[in-house]
């Protein structure tokens, strides 16, 4: 069993940045990938980004490739992600989430999910 808790929400303003972090408690995440995903209000989860635990491998939907980077700290059992040049359509909650061996761009992938975080941003 893994427990995962996201932090670092906030308002912020447009072009501002944020950095998020998940993290992870009940066992390693060694051989697990980690997912963030997104979500607002009438609209379905949505994939964000991905990286796998061993090789650090990752994924980006399109629209935040470039602003934001997924990365994790081995010792800590701790995954970032990096949100610059934030826009408001960034605004949702954000879910981290795990338990899936390869890198998914699924919700239904990922056995173990956050609480979420806020992020509004402002224009």
């Amino acid at each position: 069993q893994v427990q995962l808790v996201e932090s670092g929400g906030g308002l912020v303003q447009a072009g501002g940045s944020l950095r998020l972090s998940c993290a992870a408690s009940g066992r390693t995440l060694s051989s697990y990938a980690v997912g963030w995903f997104r979500q607002s209000p009438g609209k379905e989860r949505e994939f964000v980004a991905t990286i796998s635990w061993s090789y650090g491998n990752t994924y980006y939907a399109g629209a935040v490739k470039g602003r934001f980077t997924i990365s994790r700290d081995i010792a800590k059992n701790t995954v970032y992600l990096q949100m610059n040049s934030l826009k408001p359509e960034d605004t949702a909650v954000y879910y981290c989430a795990t338990g899936n061996p390869f890198n998914s761009l699924l919700p239904a992938g990922y056995s173990y999910w956050g609480q979420g975080t806020q992020v509004t941003v402002s224009s």
